[in-house]
Order: structure tokens, then C-alpha cells, then sequence
């Protein structure tokens, strides 16, 4: 039973933070002014993407607790979560663009280390964050297009 109880408390702080965060920092005039590059994706998009990925961060998340809250994976995943959590105040609320950029440069790196180094306890858990992986990957892309258009 607990773990079921420390699953659901792992997504309602994944998914109620991303949306909190979404909620409190939604693009508004200043990203609709700026110039984007040709692969910008539809607004539309980010959120159907995103509910999916935070099921798998507090998927993969969760999985990685209940093997070794202390462990090495853990500090990656609590690092990629802040990281993550503060990309949107960076970008859409402060208009920080280059400091987004390399905060999501930071994301990128602590998902890959949560990768690597959790593949070794749990591969299932890694290959959760394979989607997130590649989705932050193209957000990197597209934050520097965004910073070098404007």
C-alpha cells in the first residue's frame, strides 16, 4: 500500500508542479512577438507533450525512490525536476532567453546522467526518460533558434 501512496504522491508532485508552473507562466504577447524558426511546433502541442512526459519522470522517478532514495540516480532526477521547474519562470516570465538556454542545457545533461547512471539498477526506469531525453533535446534546439532569431 505505501508504495502505491509514495507513486501517487511522486505524480501529484510532477504533474501538479508542471501544471502549476504552466499555469502561473503561459506565453503571452511577448513570446507571440517573437521570431521563431520554421520547426516551432504549434502552441497546441506543448501540452498534451508535456502531461505524457511528467507521467514518465514521475514514473521513472518513483521507480528509482523505492530502489535507492539516496542514490546517485535520485540526485540526477531532484536536479532535472528543479531544472525543469524553472525553465518556464526563465523564459516565458523573466524574457531570459539565453539564461533559459542554459538551464535547459543543464536539464538535458542531468537526464542524460539519470539515464546512465540508473541503467544499471533499473532499465525500465532509463528507458522512461528516453522520450523526455529526445523532447528536451529538440527544446534546446528550438530555445537557441529562439535566441539567436531575437
Amino acid at each position: 500500500m505505501n508504495r502505491w501512496l509514495s507513486l501517487l504522491g511522486v505524480l501529484v508532485l510532477v504533474i501538479g508542479g508542471g501544471l502549476a508552473i504552466g499555469l502561473l507562466t503561459t506565453p503571452g504577447e511577448w513570446y507571440g512577438g517573437l521570431a521563431k524558426p520554421s520547426f516551432n511546433p504549434p502552441g497546441w502541442i506543448f501540452g498534451p507533450v508535456w502531461t505524457v512526459l511528467y507521467v514518465l519522470i514521475a514514473v521513472a522517478g518513483w521507480r528509482s525512490f523505492e530502489h535507492d532514495r539516496t542514490g546517485q540516480p535520485m540526485g540526477f532526477w531532484w536536479v532535472q525536476l528543479g531544472l525543469n521547474f524553472l525553465w518556464s519562470p526563465i523564459f516565458f516570465a523573466a524574457h531570459q532567453i539565453g539564461l533559459a538556454l542554459g538551464v535547459i542545457l543543464l536539464m538535458l545533461a542531468a537526464i542524460l546522467a539519470f539515464i546512465a547512471t540508473v541503467w544499471r539498477q533499473d532499465r525500465g526506469a532509463a528507458w522512461l526518460f528516453v522520450p523526455y531525453a529526445a523532447w528536451v533535446s529538440f527544446a534546446s534546439v528550438l530555445n537557441l533558434a529562439i535566441f539567436t532569431l531575437n
